[in-house]
C-alpha cells in the first residue's frame, strides 16, 4: 500500500514538472529556427544577445524561421506565433518565411512605440540584402544591434537622422572647431582701417560706360526619378488575442 502511494506521488510530481519546464522553456528561448538556417554556435551566440538587449529594455527580441506558414502568410502566422508564446509583453519578432521567401517584422506594446513602422522599414533595408544573399546569421545579427539602437532613442525621431550619425557628429564639431579658430585668428591681427574709400575721390569718381556682355546659356537636364519596388509592406495590426503592433515586410 506505502508503495502504491508513492509511486503515484512520484507519477504526480512528475505530471506537474512537465509543463512548468515547457513554460520555462518558451520564457528562455529567443531563437526560433524551424527552417534551420543557423547552427547551434550561432543559435547561442544570437540567443545571448537578445538576453542582454531584454535585460537592458524590457523588451524581448524573437527570430522566427519556418518553412511553412500552414496558408496562414507570413503576418498571420507571426501573430499567432505571438498570442500562443507570448499572449501580451513587450516583444519585437522578426521572421522568415523561406517558401515565400518574405520577411516580417513586428514590435508589440513598447516595442511598438520604439521601433514603429517607419523603424521597421529602416532595419529592412539592412537586413533584406543579408537575408537574400544567405548570411543569415549577420542578418538576425543585425536586427538585434539596430533594435537596440533603436531602444535608446525616443519615439517619434528618425533614428536615420544625419544627427545621429557618428560620422555626421565629428564632421560637425570639427567644422566648429575650425569656425572658431578663424574667428580667433581673425581678430587676433587688429582691426582692418583701410577700405576702398580710402584710395577713391568722391568728387572726380564716376561711372563712364556701361554695357552688358552675353556670355553663355546654361541647360540642365534632370532624369526623372523611376519607381523599382522592393518596399516594404503589409505593416501592423492586430492579433486574433487582441493585441496590437507595428509591422513591415520586405521580399528577398
Amino acid at each position: 500500500m506505502v508503495k502504491r502511494i508513492y509511486l503515484f506521488l512520484v507519477m504526480l510530481l512528475l505530471l506537474l514538472l512537465i509543463p512548468l519546464n515547457g513554460v520555462f522553456a518558451s520564457a528562455e528561448q529567443h531563437v526560433y529556427d524551424d527552417a534551420n538556417l543557423l547552427s547551434t554556435k550561432e543559435i547561442e551566440q544570437l540567443k545571448a544577445l537578445a538576453t542582454q538587449y531584454e535585460e537592458e529594455h524590457d523588451t524581448k527580441f524573437v527570430i522566427l524561421t519556418t518553412n511553412d506558414t500552414k496558408g496562414k502568410g507570413f503576418k498571420k502566422y507571426t501573430q499567432d506565433f505571438y498570442d500562443e508564446q507570448f499572449d501580451g509583453g513587450n516583444v519585437a519578432i522578426i521572421t522568415v518565411d523561406m517558401k515565400d521567401r518574405e520577411i516580417y517584422i513586428a514590435g508589440f506594446y513598447k516595442a511598438k512605440e520604439y521601433i514603429d513602422n517607419t523603424r521597421i522599414e529602416h532595419i529592412l533595408d539592412k537586413v533584406q540584402p543579408q537575408i537574400a544573399n544567405e548570411n543569415y546569421f549577420e542578418a538576425f545579427e543585425t536586427f538585434l544591434q539596430i533594435s537596440d539602437e533603436y531602444m535608446g532613442i525616443r519615439p517619434g525621431v528618425d533614428p536615420e537622422l544625419f544627427i545621429f550619425k557618428w560620422q555626421y557628429q565629428v564632421v560637425i564639431a570639427l567644422g566648429l572647431a575650425g569656425f572658431v579658430l578663424w574667428i580667433m585668428i581673425r581678430n587676433s591681427g587688429g582691426k582692418v582701417t583701410v577700405n576702398e574709400r580710402t584710395y577713391m575721390n568722391a568728387k572726380d569718381s564716376r561711372i563712364l560706360k556701361r554695357r552688358d556682355v552675353y556670355l553663355r546659356k546654361t541647360v540642365t537636364k534632370r532624369r526623372k526619378s523611376k519607381n523599382n519596388g522592393g518596399s516594404g509592406g503589409s505593416g501592423g495590426g492586430v492579433t486574433s488575442g487582441g493585441h496590437s503592433h507595428s509591422g513591415g515586410s520586405r521580399g528577398f
